[in-house]
């Protein structure tokens, strides 16, 4: 039985690091009171989760701009209702997007100016040409 190895570690020679391992205790008691606690990193992972498929994204597009029936939005997305359907629900569980009732229609829409703007920020992120 061959003994176990450390993995190798790789140097990525593209990424600045610090030229020694000295610690600059300074910094790290100035920061660690401002580090979020593991359980709440893990909603706001849980939460960007839900932001990582591009069918959830297209939608919180389209709500950006009104308010929408779920066919309205399948219509405009190219999806199936049922599909959308799909996403709205997962969407409404992240507190993404709420709904509202109007005879046998629900009409969806953003949840809040947190999300209208979180959604904005990003687009003009990536919008931003690189320096």
């Amino acid at each position: 039985m061959t003994k176990p190895t450390k993995p190798k570690q790789l140097l990525n020679l593209d990424s600045p690091s610090c030229d020694s391992s000295e610690v600059h205790l300074s910094n790290v008691r100035q920061v660690q009171p401002e580090i979020i606690p593991t359980e709440k990193a893990q909603q706001m992972a849980d939460f960007f989760g839900t932001l990582a498929d591009p069918h959830r994204l297209r939608l919180l597009s389209a709500l950006a701009k009104q308010e929408l029936c779920v066919c309205d939005l399948a219509a405009s997305v190219e999806m199936s209702e049922s599909a959308v359907s799909h996403q709205l629900r997962i969407l409404r569980t992240m507190r993404l997007v709420k709904y509202r009732r109007e005879g046998r229609n629900v009409y969806y829409s953003l949840k809040d100016s947190h999300i209208t703007n979180i959604y904005r920020e990003v687009v003009d992120h990536i919008d931003e040409p690189e320096t």
